[in-house]
C-alpha cells in the first residue's frame, strides 16, 4: 500500500500513487499485443493469489473425495473473483485509489479501524497458509524439515522484497517465469492424470451438493473469492 496518502477537504477528492503509476512504462506506438504484453505484468502478479495452498487443499480434497461433483463450485467461485477483479480494478481506474484508500476516505475512523484490523487479521491468516503451505511443498519435494523449510520460504520473501527495488518489470518477470511453470506443471499433471472429460463437463453444468460436500464447497469459494 502507498505510504504517503494525500488527504482532502471538501468535494475535493484523494488522488493516490502517481509515483506508482509512472514506475511501469506503457508503449504509446506498437501493435495491440505489444501493449497488451505491458499490461500482462499486473495480471500474472494478480493471478499468484489464485495459485496459494489454500486453493490447492481445498480442491485436491475436493476431486479426491467427490470426484468431478464439485467442479460447478469452482467455476461459480472464479466468476465471483472476475467480477471483484473487474470492480477493484474500476475502482483504482476512476478514483486512483485502492480499496483500502477509498475505504478510508468514505468510511468513518471508527468505521475504517475496524476494517484495518480485519485486514491485518486476513492477511496474516492467508501468510500462515502461504507460509505452512511452502515449507510443506520443500519438505515433500526434498525431504527438508519443516523448520528450516519455514525460513527458507521467509527468505524467498525477503528476496522477493529485495528485487522491488531494481524495478517492477524484474519481478514482474520472475513471478510470469514462476507461474508459466506451475502452469506446465499442471498440463502435464492434466495428461498424465488422463480425466473422463464427460464427467468434467458434467462437473461443470451440473450443479449438486450435500451435508458432506457443503464443507468443501464452502472452503473451495473462500480461497477464491478475495478482491
Amino acid at each position: 500500500m502507498i505510504d504517503q496518502i494525500a488527504a482532502s477537504t471538501g468535494a475535493e477528492s484523494v488522488v493516490n500513487g502517481q509515483e506508482l503509476d509512472r514506475t511501469v512504462p506503457i508503449p504509446r506506438n506498437g501493435s495491440f499485443w505489444k501493449k497488451a504484453f505491458a499490461f500482462s505484468g499486473p495480471a500474472f502478479l494478480v493471478s499468484v493469489g489464485y495459485m496459494d495452498p489454500g486453493n490447492w487443499a481445498t480442491d485436491i480434497e475436493g476431486g479426491s473425495r467427490f470426484g468431478y461433483k464439485l467442479l460447478w463450485v469452482i467455476l461459480a467461485s472464479n466468476l465471483i473473483a472476475v467480477l471483484l477483479q473487474t470492480l477493484s480494478v474500476r475502482l483504482g481506474v476512476v478514483t486512483g485509489q485502492d480499496l483500502a484508500q477509498a475505504c478510508r476516505l468514505h468510511f468513518k475512523r471508527p468505521v475504517a479501524i475496524v476494517l484495518w484490523i480485519l485486514a491485518e487479521v486476513a492477511i496474516g491468516a492467508c501468510d500462515l497458509a502461504e507460509i505452512l503451505g511452502s515449507a510443506v511443498a520443500l519438505n515433500l519435494l526434498f525431504h527438508i524439515p519443516l523448520l528450516p523449510a519455514v525460513f527458507i520460504t521467509a527468505f524467498d520473501v525477503l528476496l522477493l522484497l529485495a528485487l522491488q527495488g531494481k524495478g517492477l518489470r524484474k519481478v514482474e518477470a520472475l513471478i510470469i517465469t514462476l507461474v508459466l511453470t506451475v502452469g506446465g506443471c499442471y498440463l502435464v499433471e492434466i495428461i498424465l492424470a488422463k480425466p473422463d472429460w464427460g464427467g468434467v463437463a458434467g462437473g461443470l453444468v451440473r450443479p449438486t451438493l450435500d451435508r458432506e460436500s457443503l464443507f468443501i464447497a464452502l472452503a473451495i469459494l473462500g480461497a477464491t473469492v478475495m478482491p
